[in-house]
């Protein structure tokens, strides 16, 4: 794991450790190099896990896969100098646009490794399975962008639902915003209250426009808002869409339902109970919810899901396990905490 000391590196190795096929041989953080990993998370105690390294002190020689977890903009500097055989499943978003020109509009930076990009297979796992298993890299996208394309995808698909004036509205608990001492991270910032952020220019956007606007097969551009909301994990997207002509948000429901009839991981809500965050903490389940809206010829969409796990580790896993061909759901099958 190289990136270990950020939530996602925890959340991933609390997943791998319970994985049999999987054996933690190094794991990177250059701020914590020569630590023990639970000094810097005591609840990982008791696992024999290798302590903190630097990056290049890694002998890559007997790795087959390699998790990714840097800060966007240095991930790709360091999978470039990755030896051929190790397959690279990356966490950060380095790999998840496709166009090199639009990466450096949004992330300030030119990409340093285009081969690499050109190679890399977007990682949401219910769409694009076929071409994961084949894959060296693949670029997990976003905890936004998993729960916004999981409940749209299907039925921009299906032509259910128009792809114009759709508005998102996104909400995170604040461990999406990494582990590093932030303002508006801390407790007395961030309890008791909610707020926006990066409003019309959060960096999900145009990784949420890129994989709809291919469904659609026309430029899509979405109006897109995150919140950052006072608890640790969990993220909840309510999406608000026209119509199509002649569809009504029970075909919604039906193709979100049929579409994800035989996918481990996504559920409708139960008929009759809304999808809510607690339906997910700590799990790798997304839950969809379908409501037809009082405004006639729109239709009111929810998703949730854990934001460290489905939203980053646990689908970072879900594919390292098909690119393996092992059983998708290994280390996967715990059900969410509840309370």
């Amino acid at each position: 794991m190289i990136g270990a000391s950020g939530y996602t590196g925890a959340d991933l190795v609390r997943l791998a450790v319970r994985h049999p096929d999987i054996e933690i041989v190094a794991l990177t953080a250059n701020s914590h190099a020569g630590k023990p990993m639970e000094q810097v998370y005591p609840h990982l105690a008791g696992f024999g896990l290798p302590d903190l390294v630097r990056n290049e002190e890694v002998d890559w020689g007997g790795v087959d896969a390699a998790f990714c977890g840097l800060p966007h903009g240095t991930s790709q500097d360091v999978i470039a100098t990755l030896p051929e055989h190790v397959k690279v499943i990356d966490i950060s978003a380095d790999f998840r646009l496709r166009d090199p020109q639009t990466y450096a509009e949004w992330y300030g930076r030119e990409h340093v490794a285009q081969d690499l990009l050109k190679e890399a297979v977007y990682g949401l796992t219910e769409h694009y399975r076929n071409v994961i298993r084949n894959a060296r890299l693949v670029a997990c996208p976003g905890c936004y962008p998993t729960a916004t394309l999981l409940l749209l995808l299907p039925l921009v698909e299906a032509g259910v639902i128009s792809t114009d004036d759709l508005i998102i509205d996104a909400k995170s608990g604040v461990s999406g915003a990494g582990r590093g001492l932030k303002q508006n991270t801390l407790f007395c910032e961030a309890g008791e209250g909610m707020g926006p952020y990066a409003v019309g220019r959060h960096r999900h956007a145009p990784e949420i426009e890129q994989e709809l606007s291919r469904a659609a097969s026309r430029d899509v551009v979405v109006n897109f808002t995150p919140h950052l909301i006072p608890m640790s994990r969990g993220e909840f997207i309510t999406a608000h869409a026209k119509l199509a002509d002649g569809a009504s948000a029970a075909d919604c429901e039906q193709v979100l339902a049929e579409r994800y009839a035989d996918e481990p991981f996504v559920r409708m809500a139960p008929d009759g109970i809304l999808p809510a965050t607690q339906q997910v903490r700590g799990s790798n389940y997304v839950v969809l919810g379908v409501r037809e809206d009082r405004i006639p010829g729109r239709v009111i969409l929810m998703s949730t899901l854990d934001n460290l796990v489905k939203g980053s580790s646990g689908q970072a896993l879900q594919n390292f396990n098909l690119m393996f061909d092992l059983p998708e759901s290994t280390a996967l099958e715990q059900l969410p905490l509840f309370p």
